[in-house]
């Protein structure tokens, strides 16, 4: 009986939960159309359509003066919506918007175009993308008026899908300072450092989703319009960072090297003039940008003698030496507890001055000379590393600053030989960029400024922030001290290690470096060579670091390596610097003047030849309204050189900058051997002009 009646209890129970579960059914969906219908139908709506971001367009980066370094460019990508086009229109159009398109991507013929197209509208596919080749503005505004297209977004179905390309006018012309940045947000250089100001504020369009998960833009008058970003303008000088470029490869190549780095800047405000970064590439076959070792970890190494002005700084400033003392530097090897110091040249220097130390370079005498007077206590050589500010990062506006390195008594690695080997420039890490500051500190009296790359921030032509020069250390040493160092530079130039650099027009002050490489774990017959130093030497303007690294050859030393790129640079940089290359006016009769014969200028841009003529006080005349001359006689005469109208211009007579500026902007593309001015041209200028023909330039 109590298992029948158990089998009764559970059989009502079942019935019942069942019955219960057959009303909840009903019961939930009437919750959901009654109460909850316009949740989901939003939600609904929300899967098909989408408010979803419009990146803005990215600010520029310009120069110091102006010329463009980096801006947006726009492409597009073409689609169409095929089942908004009138059914007249459509049969009349598409046999000859299917040949325009065949004609154009070259990729299909019409045939397969059209079928493309049919079957998409038959489907009533609203989103078809015709090809994803990227197209440039001036080819969407031709499409604009093909058939069917010429109807518009509403009536013809075409979609012009905007995606901005970032293009660097000058190349890869300073192009890791530059830098980049990717769809992550991840880069380098100033498109990394500043994408805070440069990306802008992003808008809101409307999209629909179509099938295979492709979202397609609707246009909505709710559309939200994204805020262009804002414009930035660094500190380079597109001359100066050419210069240095050239100088750099040109070395580079010669030498075999490995990579190399030059950075130029201004002595008073720490204004970075240019940077440039060369490594070889993969193949062995040329030299890229690819790494900023200039600033980078990458980049920071062993320095070598370049450091010993730190170690001068420190002995000067102990009044313990004079530049004029003796010291025994023996048969060129010297050792530090059990460790071998060794001087480039075989058999030594024997006694020599400090002052001659160091202008030659010797291991053996600067090592001596720390170790006596600091030996006991190098954590007081090490202050004065802090007092120089380069223990600490510069704090660049750079993200990705290589940290300096230096050993700490008291640790683990520290060693007996360590202090030794520091004060030569062993045994640390420092960046090119360090090193450069320290040298432009002494040739500024001492000042210590940070390196600036970026001027201001704008928006059009209001100026959201300024960067102003930044001390980082009022004064690095005595101004007593910093008058020494600087005898002691020009005397590396002058006489010792880099003899070769000195020249009658302006005096040079610099420091030679080479470090040989640690490779696994035992320095090899390998080096690093480097060269910093100032010019003018009696009114420095400019300061500059050259490292070359890993130069083949014989001679494989810091003078002779990177000093004369060190001098290529300045050369130039000191000729076309009108601050520089002073004329003694006052020395100059205005009959002498008149009847003076005229520098030999060839052609160039009117506004700068009118500065230069105006300064040097001789006639400038030209008979020209444009902006680009050239010379009619050897009198000061210039005549126009013809750039509105399609014709060849003529360059005869121009630098290869100023030709290759016109004739690019013609659209002609230019090939060119020799060095020097323009001497001939291989179109006839005055011929009508064909877009994207090759002209080619002798120079000499």
């Amino acid at each position: 009986m109590n298992i029948k009646r158990s089998i009764v209890i559970r059989v009502r129970v079942i019935f019942i939960l069942v019955a219960l579960a057959a009303c909840a059914i009903p019961y939930k969906v009437a919750v959901v159309q009654l109460v909850e219908g316009e949740k989901w139908k939003t939600k609904a709506q929300q899967v098909n359509f989408q408010f979803r971001d419009v990146p803005a367009t990215r600010g520029n980066i310009y120069a110091a003066d102006g010329s463009l370094l980096a801006t947006s460019l726009p492409f597009y990508q073409v689609a169409i919506d095929p089942t908004v086009v009138d059914e007249e229109e459509y049969k009349s159009g598409i046999n000859a918007l299917a040949e325009q398109l065949a004609n154009f991507y070259k990729d299909k013929n019409a045939t397969a175009y059209k079928r493309m197209i049919n079957d998409a509208r038959s489907n009533k596919k609203q989103y078809l993308m015709i090809n994803r080749k990227q197209i440039n503005y001036q080819e969407m505004q031709a499409m604009r008026k093909w058939p069917i297209f010429k109807e518009g977004r509403i009536d013809g179905g075409v979609i012009f899908e905007k995606i901005e390309r970032r293009y660097q006018p000058f190349s890869s012309l300073a192009s890791r300072t530059l830098g980049t940045l990717n769809q992550d947000g991840v880069g380098s250089g100033i498109e990394y450092s500043f994408n805070t100001f440069l990306k802008g504020q992003s808008g809101k369009a409307l999209f629909q989703r179509l099938s295979g998960g492709v979202w397609k833009p609707l246009f909505d008058e709710d559309d939200i319009k994204p805020l262009d970003g804002y414009d930035i303008q660094t500190t380079l000088d597109v001359n100066i960072q050419d210069v240095a470029e050239t100088a750099l490869r040109k070395r580079l190549k010669e030498t075999e090297a490995a990579f190399g780095s030059v950075i130029v800047m201004e002595v008073a405000t720490g204004y970075v003039k240019a940077i440039s970064n060369l490594e070889r590439n993969a193949a062995g076959t040329g030299y890229v940008e690819s790494y900023n070792y200039a600033v980078g970890d990458m980049g920071s190494v062993e320095p070598g003698s370049t450091f010993k002005l730190v170690s001068m700084l420190a002995l000067l400033e102990e009044n313990k030496i004079s530049p004029n003392d003796m010291i025994e530097t023996g048969n060129g090897v010297y050792r530090f507890y059990g460790q071998s110091m060794i001087d480039a040249k075989n058999g030594g220097y024997g006694t020599i001055s400090i002052r001659q130390a160091f202008e030659k370079s010797s291991n053996v005498a600067i090592s001596k000379l720390v170790d006596m007077h600091f030996g006991s206590s190098p954590s007081k050589y090490l202050a004065y590393l802090e007092k120089t500010g380069l223990a600490q990062p510069l704090n660049l506006q750079l993200m990705g600053e290589g940290k300096p390195y230096f050993k700490k008594p008291g640790t683990k690695t520290w060693y007996g030989t360590s202090l030794p080997w520091i004060s030569i420039g062993y045994e640390s890490k420092l960046n090119p960029i360090h090193t450069l500051a320290l040298y432009n500190a002494v040739a500024n009296g001492g000042k210590m400024v940070r390196p600036l790359f970026v001027k201001s921030v704008s928006n059009g032509p209001q100026i959201i922030q300024t960067f102003e020069p930044v001390v980082i250390r009022k004064s690095i040493a005595s101004p007593k001290t910093i008058t020494q160092l600087q005898e002691l530079l020009l005397g590396v130039v002058e006489n010792g290690t880099a003899r070769n650099i000195k020249n009658p027009n302006y005096k040079i002050a610099g420091k030679t470096g080479t470090a040989q490489k640690l490779i696994k774990g035992s320095y090899q017959e390998v080096y690093y060579t480097s060269f910093a130093g100032y010019f003018p030497a009696d009114r420095p303007k400019y300061s500059m670091v050259v490292v070359i690294d890993s130069p083949k050859g014989i001679a494989v030393f810091g003078g002779d390596v990177s000093a004369p790129v060190f001098k290529d640079i300045a050369d130039k940089i000191y000729a076309t610097d009108l601050d520089l290359s002073v004329v003694n006016q006052s020395k100059i009769s205005p009959a002498q003047t008149i009847g003076a014969k005229f520098p030999y200028i060839a052609s160039g841009k009117s506004e700068e030849l009118q500065s230069i003529f105006d300064y040097l006080k001789l006639p400038f005349k030209s008979t020209s309204q444009g902006d680009w001359v050239i010379a009619a006689n050897n009198a000061g005469q210039f005549q126009q050189v013809e750039t509105e109208k399609p014709i060849v211009p003529n360059v005869s007579g121009m630098s290869l900058r100023d030709a290759l500026y016109i004739l690019e902007n013609k659209g002609l593309k230019v090939n060119f051997n020799g060095k020097g001015k323009v001497l001939n041209q291989s179109i006839t200028p005055g011929t009508r002009l064909t877009p994207n023909a090759t002209i080619d330039l002798v120079l000499g």
